[in-house]
């Protein structure tokens, strides 16, 4: 049954009639059972880490939409938290860390073999979706990019242009590259364990990977990519694993030959036609309708929905968002776009 997923057969390079399709967040805060469950939880990280819960989160859009990949639900600061760092949320602003600044704050954290007591509730939802997900629905694991992670790390929450993780970069960067060294062992480390409880295939955000320019790209973004991919398909072999340096633009062309991703996430900051003549070529894409439209939905919705998959119909290709479905969109866009794209 594996062997004939659809996501998994678009990993593979297989070009499909009707491309599979799953959504970034796609179980989250614009549907109702999300909402009941999580006040159930009491906080966003009571329910990261209640291996019920989180399944059931996960599981709600699969039952809602029969979408053809669950991923896990979790957040990319989960593991800095594994790491040392002290992590909350902030009702109606996001999260919070402590901060990273310099060697001193580095020498601190703990390091990528003593990460699992804190994620083990992590993996067990992993176990608990590989044993009650349809048999035909692929479940991807995931985590955040060293980059993104890092920014995160160093500012003590999201920022608009990155500039606290800049700054150290700038100033002080063998601190910085020794925290993206850190960061890159325990994805490694984190994302296997993902793999044995059952994640078929895994996936790297890196939210942030459009801020990095010239050499930074390279050093920071697609060179940990690759260590990773590496890394995990040496101790997995035949893993697939979805690449996603949100904005990177031109340097989206090559990467997954640079990184060994077989597949690369696209925003919506590209056209398809642009993707499907300079990154298709190079394997699988995802992507990449505009979140936005599931919040107004109508005959654009349907449009768009047509033309990003006619753009892709000459290769593999995996409908998504450019970037998550966000918590204003209607629920019923999504039906729209399903049957847009399904017929």
């Amino acid at each position: 049954m594996a062997a004939d997923k659809t996501i998994l057969r678009a990993l593979r390079g297989e070009a499909q009639p009707v491309p599979p399709v799953w959504l970034m967040r796609q179980a989250g805060r614009y549907l109702p059972e999300y909402r009941a469950t999580r006040a159930k939880a009491g906080d966003f990280l009571s329910l990261c880490y209640n291996p019920d819960l989180a399944a059931e989160v996960t599981l709600q859009p699969i039952r809602r939409y029969r979408f053809d990949a669950a991923i896990l639900f979790a957040d990319i600061l989960l593991l800095p938290q594994a790491l040392g760092a002290d992590l909350w949320f902030v009702t109606g602003e996001g999260p919070r860390l402590s901060t990273i600044t310099d060697a001193a704050g580095l020498a601190k954290l703990k390091g990528r073999d003593d990460i699992h007591e804190v994620l083990a509730p992590v993996y067990e939802t992993v176990r608990i979706l590989a044993h009650e997900l349809p048999p035909e629905t692929t479940l991807i694991g995931f985590a955040g990019a060293p980059w993104t992670v890092a920014t995160y790390m160093i500012a003590g929450r999201g920022t608009p242009d990155q500039g606290p993780a800049h700054l150290l970069k700038y100033t002080d960067r063998a601190t910085f590259a020794a925290l993206i060294d850190l960061l890159t062992e325990a994805t490694v480390e984190y994302l296997s364990r993902q793999v044995e409880a059952g994640a078929e295939v895994v996936k790297l955000f890196d939210s942030w990977a459009g801020s990095l320019k010239g050499r930074d790209f390279d050093d920071f973004c697609l060179t940990p990519a690759k260590r990773i991919i590496a890394a995990l398909k040496a101790r997995h072999p035949g893993l697939p694993v979805i690449a996603f340096p949100r904005e990177a633009g031109e340097r989206y062309v090559g990467f997954a030959r640079a990184t060994g991703a077989d597949c690369v996430a696209l925003d919506n900051s590209v056209s398809a036609e642009w993707a499907a003549q300079n990154v298709q070529t190079g394997g699988c894409v995802q992507g990449n309708l505009d979140p936005r439209l599931m919040v107004t939905g109508g005959a654009r919705l349907v449009d768009e929905t047509r033309r990003i998959r006619d753009a892709f119909a000459g290769g593999a290709h995996i409908f998504n968002l450019g970037h998550g479905i966000t918590p204003d969109a209607d629920p019923e866009n999504v039906h729209l776009m399903l049957e847009a794209l399904r017929g």
